[in-house]
């Protein structure tokens, strides 16, 4: 009885004040308990956050979290953009992510480390597309990231990245976990730094408009305040203005998604290689050199799984090579000029890759093909016997074969029948082409193929060396007129590389036909570079010249030959 007594002497006043001081007291010393463990921190915090917007997250020390949270520096990839997507989780983290180096266009680790002063996290979204001049716009980038430390009793722990509606600002309530951060890979890369060519690639959703010469890169997420526009010209002389300005220009965008845009016609689940067959094509050097090599260094890596979208449409080019096209690729070409439908690719490749004259550096190009590489895959298309010539012993009675290129009209041989007779004299079996058997190139692909030795004045068809089997022998003859150096540079330098042998022959005044035209004081013999300079190179030294080779002076050339080869 005493203790029910006892009871009742307790005033209600002192049981609230006893319920207000365990109402204080109690959430301390859960705080002092918490404090203790800092990951039991970051779980109620991750919990909180995840529903609660960034910027009305409650701090409890809000004066000393103010001044450690810092923003990491915006780090601008070029080219390159990172989205995140990922489902809701409370607790998931991604993965450390040092910003060490944050200039435009280098590399950013996807693993950071931890150290005893911060641990950071950032989240990338960014393009840097190039301008005209190839540089980085670094302004045209937009970075959305966002960092948070928390650094208790010394010890450090990552904060949760938050992720924000690029369009409305607004947040989503789903959040990634580390197996669900896809990377996506860059969208838009130029180069226009390159010599022979401009060039640019689009990863993803890419959409060709053909009639209206215009291609889109559909982006997911509207990244960029404006959109981005390049201009591209897709062949490999961009230094010759005049005959750029004949070749059609394409225009690149790239683009939010925002349901206005052309939807797809036909899509292709493979890529496609965006090239011209203007300018020069038609030349059999320029065919090669401006077109069919850059195809191969361009598109070979695919195995033929690749589209070939053509402007400036040339169909008797197209059909002269078709050999070539059908062993890049196993589709048929599309006319891009022609095209009213919208066709989309998961890449796409504009502009061709161009590294020198009849030549490949290995160093740049896909899988680090090379000009033999190239030389290979013609001799397969063409079913090329001969790979290597060897040389022929004294005593048989096999005669190496000697193909003379003949010309007409501009340095054309004028007495081609006497050079004939001389080169049988010294030894050779004679083979002759003009430019009507060198029209089926399957065919004259194989006449040259069984040749030890080509000759034949400067002009495009000593490119058929590219079908001379390896070791044999290339005599370019050099027209009048201080030509030695280009001549050199177009046949003479590639033809190592081809492992083929070069030889050259420079003719005189008197193996000229200008001689019949301009008296021997002219500049035209006494100053060739006066000639260059007025313009009349081309001209006179290109065009209106012939030659009518010293047959005593040159049967030294081919002796010299024939004893390396006959031995």
């Amino acid at each position: 009885m005493k203790k029910h007594e006892s009871f009742a002497r307790i005033k209600p006043r002192d049981l609230c004040y006893a319920a207000v001081i365990g109402f204080l007291v109690v959430p301390a010393i859960l705080i002092t308990l918490l404090k203790s463990n800092s990951q039991a921190i970051l779980q109620l915090q991750l919990s909180f956050n995840t529903y609660v917007p960034f910027s009305t997250m409650e701090n409890s020390n809000s004066h000393k979290q103010q001044d450690d949270q810092t923003n990491l520096p915006l780090v601008i990839k070029e080219g390159q953009n990172e989205t995140v997507e990922g489902k809701n989780s409370t607790t998931g983290l991604l993965p450390l992510e040092e910003q060490n180096n944050s200039n435009a266009g280098e590399e950013v680790p996807k693993e950071g480390k931890e150290n005893s002063n911060m641990t950071e996290t950032a989240l990338l979204l960014s393009t840097s597309p190039p301008d005209t001049n190839g540089k980085s716009e670094e302004n045209s980038s937009l970075g959305l990231y966002f960092k948070e430390k928390l650094k208790e009793n010394k010890s450090l722990v990552d904060a949760e990245i938050r992720q924000f509606s690029p369009v409305t600002d607004e947040r989503h309530e789903q959040h990634p976990t580390v197996s669900d951060v896809p990377i996506q890979k860059s969208k838009v890369i130029c180069d226009f730094t390159q010599i022979r060519s401009d060039t640019c690639s689009m990863e993803g959703d890419a959409r060709v408009l053909g009639s209206s010469s215009t291609i889109i890169e559909v982006s997911p997420i509207q990244l960029q305040s404006e959109n981005t526009t390049w201009k591209i010209r897709p062949y490999t002389r961009k230094w010759e203005k005049t005959t750029m300005e004949s070749i059609k220009e394409l225009t690149l965008k790239s683009l939010f998604d925002n349901g206005q845009i052309p939807s797809c016609n036909v899509k292709h689940d493979i890529p496609a290689v965006v090239f011209s067959t203007g300018g020069f094509l038609g030349n059999f050097f320029h065919d090669f050199t401006d077109a069919v090599i850059p195809l191969f260094i361009t598109s070979r890596q695919y195995n033929g799984k690749v589209q070939f979208l053509v402007t400036d449409f040339n169909w008797q080019w197209i059909n002269k090579y078709q050999q070539i096209l059908r062993h890049l690729s196993d589709y048929q070409l599309i006319n891009l000029d022609a095209e009213n439908i919208v066709h989309c690719f998961p890449h796409i490749h504009v502009g061709l890759k161009s590294h020198k004259v009849l030549g490949i550096d290995p160093s740049k190009s896909p899988n680090g093909y090379s000009i033999n590489d190239f030389r290979n895959f013609l001799r397969t298309i063409f079913s090329l016997k001969r790979s290597y010539t060897k040389s022929i012993n004294k005593q048989s009675r096999r005669k190496p074969r000697l193909l003379i290129v003949l010309r007409k009209g501009s340095r054309s041989l004028t007495n081609e029948k006497e050079v004939i007779e001389m080169a049988k004299k010294v030894g050779y079996k004679v083979i002759t082409a003009g430019p009507e058997e060198t029209k089926d190139l399957s065919r004259f692909a194989q006449v040259v193929n069984s040749c030890d030795v080509m000759m034949g004045v400067h002009g495009a068809g000593l490119t058929n060396m590219l079908f001379l089997p390896t070791n044999a022998t290339l005599i370019q003859i050099i027209p009048w007129g201080k030509l030695e150096e280009g001549c050199r540079y177009i046949f003479g330098e590639p033809a190592p590389d081809m492992g083929i042998r070069y030889v050259d022959y420079e003719i005189k005044e008197e193996e000229s036909t200008l001689i019949e035209k301009y008296p021997r004081d002219h500049a035209v013999f006494t100053d060739p570079l006066l000639i260059k300079e007025q313009g009349l190179l081309r001209s006179i030294y290109v065009i209106e010249q012939k030659v009518k080779l010293d047959v005593g002076r040159f049967r030294s050339v081919l002796e010299k030959v024939f004893q390396s080869i006959k031995q």
